[in-house]
């Protein structure tokens, strides 16, 4: 956010909320993770399950998904840290009716489309990397302008009032006025969260699944308890990430999509006057 403020109507301000700089690398992470998360389910497909260690455990999977024979019909099952749930069309057996093939997730929400585990890592590695040295420009910038600590490190007033904070936002109820022009509390503390622990999670959880990455630091592997324990880490924190966007499009459509929308394009953000907040 900046100090740019400018009046623009009877009753309401728009204030430059975000940087160019913000702008463009947001809308870079949105092509990252959309690309990053179908050929990441891509290369989960060609083993698909997850365990815990340096070697693979066949018999005791953390998380398992595929299809098993149930009173002479295929089903597609999800198996959690030993526990079996049905998930046919979804998960493990999918497709159209009278159709349905035997895979982790759907073919719609992978890329390629269809089984092929050489594209999804090239399509996977490519973006990785594209994601990585984004994230580093925005971290790199929003040092230098200051906008990571002023904006986003919450102050000791603004941590007392998280509960009232989360009422309201349970209840769809926005700021306005002076209020509006900040980060709250918990907007903040999640932006903490998925920059300095979730996004370096899933890097170094990525990077120790490669043998070159082990070979040139062997200590690595250690730090996750094993490669495989490393792979498992990498689709939770992923995973972790994927309900932080869901939570954040949502706040996004319910506070007002225009308005929203409009300051990751232009920067310019509309304030309401105080009063009411917004959604009551």
């Amino acid at each position: 956010m900046t100090g740019q403020e400018s009046d623009r109507g009877v009753g309401h301000a728009d204030i430059y909320r975000h940087s160019l700089a913000v702008r463009v690398t947001h809308w870079i992470n949105v092509l990252c993770l959309t690309l990053l998360l179908m050929s990441g389910l891509q290369i989960f497909n060609a083993h698909s399950a997850l365990y815990w260690g340096q070697a693979s455990d066949f018999g005791r999977p953390v998380l398992a998904v595929g299809a098993q024979l149930k009173d002479e019909k295929r089903v597609g099952v999800t198996q959690i840290l030993g526990h079996p749930f049905e998930t046919t069309g979804v998960l493990g057996l999918s497709g159209p009716a009278g159709s349905r093939e035997e895979r982790g997730f759907p073919a719609w929400i992978t890329l390629p489309g269809y089984q092929d585990l050489a594209t999804g890592r090239r399509w996977h590695f490519f973006f990785a990397w594209v994601f990585l040295i984004n994230g580093l420009i925005y971290l790199a910038s929003g040092l230098l302008r200051g906008h990571v600590w002023r904006d986003l490190v919450p102050s000791r007033g603004q941590l007392r009032h998280i509960g009232r904070s989360l009422v309201e936002h349970l209840r769809l109820r926005f700021p306005r006025g002076e209020e509006a022009k900040h980060y709250n509390v918990l907007q903040q503390l999640a932006y903490l969260m998925v920059i300095f622990l979730v996004l370096p999670l899933i890097v170094l959880a990525g990077l120790t699944m490669s043998p070159g990455i082990d070979a040139a630091f062997p200590w690595l592997p250690a730090v996750f308890s094993g490669r495989q324990s490393a792979r498992t880490v990498h689709f939770i924190a992923a995973f972790t990430l994927v309900a932080f966007v869901l939570v954040h499009v949502l706040m996004v459509l319910v506070s007002g999509v225009w308005n929203n929308m409009r300051s990751m394009v232009t920067g310019w953000y509309r304030i309401e006057p105080a009063g009411e907040p917004h959604g009551s």
